[in-house]
């Protein structure tokens, strides 16, 4: 039988989360005004987490989420954000509606008797164990036979979690070869990973420059790429900052340090790259440059000051790739338990009207001006980044 219900939206969802019995949420029909807004988001449970996934118009967005965060971002969300809700338990479903008058929550006969968490089953990964993969073998991850050696465990994983983040994007690369650029390759793990992921599996023909300041480093990948008889993928000593070129289809750094991040995303964007793939390492440059008095209790201590300055300079990076043309996403690398180095920034090429350029210019300026802080990145793509940054600001919205 259908019917409301006594408890409210807010109520609901934390008893749902803090009893274990939250069995999966859909949220649908976004609210007009933001236009970067999933058209459909769905939850569901793992051990310990639930799984976010983000449904746009031409890609799927996944995350891990606490239960924690998961209860606070569906009370928000349901609060106007999403003008429809279903949550699903045992005992009963509970389908929210939103207008401008409040929530109205309507109980009806539940459709998952049982809550089937995904760590239950078998995770299906990009690159399958048991299946020996040449360049997993040589790096020693692998054994002859296809098994992954225990000590490499987390390297597999990262490797998997790399895969599954560049397949998110391939719709958003353009047909025939491809150029890609992978800037501070180091000892190029996931650079082969990324080589194998698109030729092996995909069939894609690919250019791929692994680039990087040391030279026994570069030698040693070309080597073993020559062994591997990787069509297309070379190794050269190059610095980021000074690297030119026509074009490239996909820029992708992996933990360039500090201010080689903002080269690698400043050369990308001058490449015109269809998309980027960065994991920034080590944020030093705003720890000395950030002057807020009202953060004064956080910055004095050094820990915070750290985390806060890493997240600061990555928002403003992506508020600024933005600002060049591109729809950006911050997005977990790894879990946290891995690596603390474990936020990716993706970035693919997109057109927005005016309206909305002028509105992340004058976010962008007004996060700057209250940090009295500003990236490399900002100084790197001034030419670029002027108009949207000054004159877009002055004008008036239609």
């Amino acid at each position: 039988m259908t019917g409301p219900v006594g408890e409210d939206v807010t109520a609901l969802v934390a008893r749902l989360v803090a009893d274990d019995s939250l069995a999966g949420a859909t949220l649908s029909k976004p609210a007009k005004g933001d236009p970067g807004r999933a058209r459909k988001v769905t939850v569901d449970p793992l051990e310990g987490r639930y799984r976010w996934r983000h449904h746009h118009a031409t890609r799927t967005e996944d995350e891990i989420v606490a239960p924690d965060e998961t209860a606070r971002r569906l009370e928000h969300l349901l609060g106007g954000a999403y003008r429809q809700g279903l949550l699903r338990s045992p005992e009963a479903d509970y389908q929210v509606l939103t207008s401008g008058a409040g929530s109205t929550v309507l109980r009806r006969p539940p459709s998952r008797i049982e809550i089937r968490r995904e760590h239950d089953r078998a995770k299906q990964r990009v690159l399958a164990e048991g299946t020996p993969i040449p360049f997993l073998v040589e790096l020693g991850v692998m054994t002859r036979d296809g098994r992954v050696r225990a000590s490499r465990q987390d390297k597999f994983r990262q490797v998997n979690r790399f895969c599954e983040l560049v397949e998110d994007v391939l719709p958003s690369l353009p047909p025939g070869p491809l150029r890609v650029l992978d800037f501070g390759s180091g000892r190029s793990t996931l650079t082969f990973a990324l080589h194998h992921l698109l030729t092996a599996i995909h069939g894609r023909e690919v250019e791929l420059v692994g680039l990087d300041l040391k030279a026994e480093v570069v030698a040693d990948c070309e080597r073993l790429a020559r062994r591997l008889d990787a069509a297309g993928l070379r190794f050269a000593v190059g610095d980021i900052a000074t690297w030119s070129g026509e074009r490239a289809d996909l820029v992708v750094s992996l933990h360039a340090c500090d201010t080689a991040t903002d080269a690698a995303l400043d050369r990308a964007v001058r490449l015109d790259a269809s998309v980027i793939l960065a994991v920034p390492c080590c944020h030093h440059e705003l720890l000395g440059l950030i002057d807020d008095e009202p953060l004064r209790p956080l910055l004095r201590h050094g820990i915070l000051k750290e985390r806060f300055a890493a997240e600061a300079t990555d928002a403003m990076r992506a508020q600024l790739l933005s600002l060049c043309g591109y729809d950006v996403h911050v997005v977990e690398f790894v879990p946290l338990e891995h690596t603390p180095k474990n936020v990716l920034l993706r970035a693919t090429r997109a057109r927005r009207p005016p309206r909305a350029v002028v509105q992340l210019a004058a976010e962008y300026r007004s996060l700057a001006d209250r940090l009295g802080a500003e990236p490399a990145l900002r100084r790197m793509l001034g030419d670029r980044l002027d108009a949207a940054l000054g004159e877009m600001v002055d004008r008036k919205l239609p």
